[in-house]
């Protein structure tokens, strides 16, 4: 289920470094972390929805390496996402 624009904008001004940030590796994670949690959701009523799948495991790859990025270059906003978006790592 894709996000609505309310949503998005939700998500990127709780996470935004500055007024115009919409593509810092906070902001990124925290929507594919909304998509994430939107298809795991997705996934308990079509089992056999193999296609999405796929998808889902993209995203969550993305996501990781996203997240290892972050932990490189700032170990504290690393530790702030993991925490503010439940996160097990």
């Amino acid at each position: 289920m894709p996000l609505t624009r309310e949503d998005k904008s939700g998500i990127v001004g709780k996470f935004q470094r500055g007024a115009q940030d919409t593509g810092s590796p906070e902001v990124q994670i925290a929507l594919l972390s909304e998509r994430i949690n939107g298809l795991s959701q997705h996934f308990t009523t079509h089992k056999a929805d193999h296609a999405s799948r796929r998808g889902l495991l993209k995203m969550v790859n993305q996501r990781r390496k996203l997240l290892d990025y972050l932990k490189s270059r700032t170990p504290e906003k690393y530790a702030q996402v993991v925490e503010s978006l439940g996160l097990r790592r």
